[in-house]
């Protein structure tokens, strides 16, 4: 995927509280500076139904742009977001 200069792709995080990967995730995120939307899956209806239609299993859930990311894989994020 090929970004703009100075541009980051549009981030969702699907994820739960109680979640420790989606924990790792969201401080990985946040020790990089990307700004990014979380859904709390357990909590919000309307992101319970995207994440279904997604056809997700679990959680954390990344998309970015149109890439999607099932789990913590900080290898694969460092390849889409550096």
């Amino acid at each position: 995927m090929r970004r703009a200069r100075g541009k980051t792709p549009r981030i969702i995080l699907y994820g739960t509280r109680g979640c420790a990967h989606c924990r790792r995730l969201r401080e990985w995120l946040q020790a990089r500076g990307l700004a990014f939307r979380e859904l709390d899956v357990e909590r919000d209806r309307r992101a319970a139904r995207e994440f279904q239609r997604l056809g997700a299993r679990g959680v954390p859930v990344l998309l970015v742009g149109d890439r999607r990311i099932d789990g913590f894989d900080p290898r694969r994020l460092k390849q889409l977001l550096g």
